[in-house]
């Protein structure tokens, strides 16, 4: 029985950031390794585990509407096994299990190495996760396959938060902040450049805090950075999700000083408002964020700052509105991202309630997102005729024939593309383009010489069912 088991397709539908992804592709490598048969289409798959993010109501959502549609397939027997897993799974595993009968299985945010279990039927439903915060933090020796390709790939370098924001309501399902050692991200690293990945991404809920609770105060981050730079090959390095409270400024030097740590930002701000902020219990305002953003960029050259606004905060009226459009306007961010305020009792904040009607949210969202368009057509149209260096991703997803990749101040999955001409280029390749054309957040570079070969060729995408 255990051999036939083993030769059940299975799918994984990974939704949320990625920082959920890494947790996907850590069960994936549970599940390689104990041979089960992976398959990246759902309607193919004889069990699929559906790792969930309970972020905001958005994504809440999605992840059940994910489900119902899985248990669809399972009623008409295309599915055999549902298996539901990530940060839902930490809060509300009681109540999906009361409501929605079809899943099979709960895998929690401390027991992925149980996703073997769960698809093989040695887990049954009556398991409840331990419904408190998560306290697992997996390290070098845990396994995992990739599911982004192989050119770039994730470092998750701590799990947890111990931010109060009032918006959010991760510490509760991920739990307080804590560190990898740098020896344990030093060798993760290193292993993943034997595999081939040209890019390295750290993540964290608050990755500017990484070390902190190991004693290394404000430099942690720092300190990892140099250690990665001076023991790794990686030619590029970023890192995603700056807490801008805990942003170590010696981190910009380090940056304008080695070109393998790219320059490029990524701070979410949040708003601009101090009224907001407050009340959002985040620290600084928008004189701040000026003078920080204007220090690293007159320390960086090139440098690309990427943010994320939340509209539609309690206590956010016209003018509050109107001061985050201004402060958008005169920083004028690379890359912008925004979100409409989702209430959620959960959240630390949900006695502000939420007053502010979702038309008027979906307004002011349109709204910032049109000058974000404007700003950014602008800014890309001058960098027609220039040459830069592109990172090959691989085939374009809506044309395969064609292939694309990105500026160093492009993080993938989150900003625009370089669509390529010419060539033959391959994954993994550094190429050296001209800018012939550009859209309002991708651009088109004509390929003029590979400056450097991929030396392993990057593995196909790992079945992580696209959504």
């Amino acid at each position: 029985m255990a051999g036939r088991d083993r030769r059940l397709k299975v799918g994984v539908v990974s939704l949320g950031c990625a920082k959920n992804l890494v947790d996907s592709e850590v069960m994936l490598g549970f599940l390689a390794q104990q041979g089960a048969q992976l398959t990246p289409n759902a309607e193919d798959a004889d069990v699929v585990i559906v790792n969930t993010c309970g972020f905001v109501e958005d994504a809440k959502r999605e992840s059940i509407e994910t489900i119902l549609e899985l248990a669809q397939l399972k009623e008409s027997g295309h599915l055999k096994r549902l298996v539901v897993a990530g940060c839902m799974v930490q809060r509300y595993a009681r109540e999906l299990a009361a409501e929605i009968p079809e899943i099979d299985a709960f895998v929690g945010l401390d027991e992925l190495e149980r996703a073997p279990e769960a698809v093989f039927g040695k887990l049954s439903r009556e398991h409840i996760p331990d419904q408190v915060a998560s306290v697992r933090l997996y390290d070098h020796e845990t396994p995992r396959l990739l599911a982004t390709g192989g050119v770039y790939a994730y470092l998750k370098v701590a799990e947890g938060c111990n931010n109060p924001c009032a918006f959010c309501h991760i510490p509760r399902m991920r739990g307080a902040f804590r560190s990898r050692s740098v020896e344990s991200l030093l060798a993760e690293a290193r292993a993943l450049a034997q595999r081939g990945v040209r890019e390295l991404i750290l993540i964290a809920q608050d990755t500017t805090r990484y070390g902190e609770d190991l004693g290394w105060g404000r430099v942690g981050l720092r300190t990892l950075l140099q250690r990665l730079l001076a023991e790794t090959d990686v030619p590029w390095i970023r890192f995603l999700y700056a807490y801008p409270a805990t942003l170590d400024e010696g981190i910009f030097e380090l940056m304008a000083a080695n070109s393998r740590l790219v320059p490029y930002l990524d701070i979410p701000l949040q708003h601009a408002s101090r009224k907001v902020l407050k009340l959002m219990k985040r620290g600084g305002d928008a004189e701040a964020y000026r003078r920080l953003i204007a220090q690293a960029r007159a320390m960086v050259p090139g440098l690309a700052v990427r943010t994320t606004f939340i509209v539609g905060f309690p206590g956010e009226g016209e003018e509050e509105f109107a001061e985050l459009c201004r402060f958008v306007q005169e920083v004028g961010f690379d890359h912008l991202g925004v979100f409409t305020y989702s209430f959620q009792e959960e959240n630390p904040g949900a006695a502000l309630g939420d007053p502010i009607p979702q038309e008027v949210k979906e307004a002011r969202r349109e709204k910032l997102l049109s000058l974000q368009r404007r700003l950014s057509r602008g800014r890309l149209r001058a960098l027609r005729g220039r040459e830069a260096v592109v990172l090959v991703d691989g085939p374009s997803p809506q044309h395969p024939w064609v292939m694309q990749g990105r500026l160093a101040t492009q993080a993938p999955e989150v900003d625009g593309v370089v669509v390529l001409s010419g060539g033959p280029v391959a994954c993994g390749d550094f190429v050296r383009v001209r800018i012939t054309s550009t859209a309002d957040y991708d651009l088109v570079g004509e390929v003029l010489e590979v400056v450097g070969s991929q030396v392993e060729k990057p593995s196909a995408r790992l079945p992580v069912v696209a959504r």
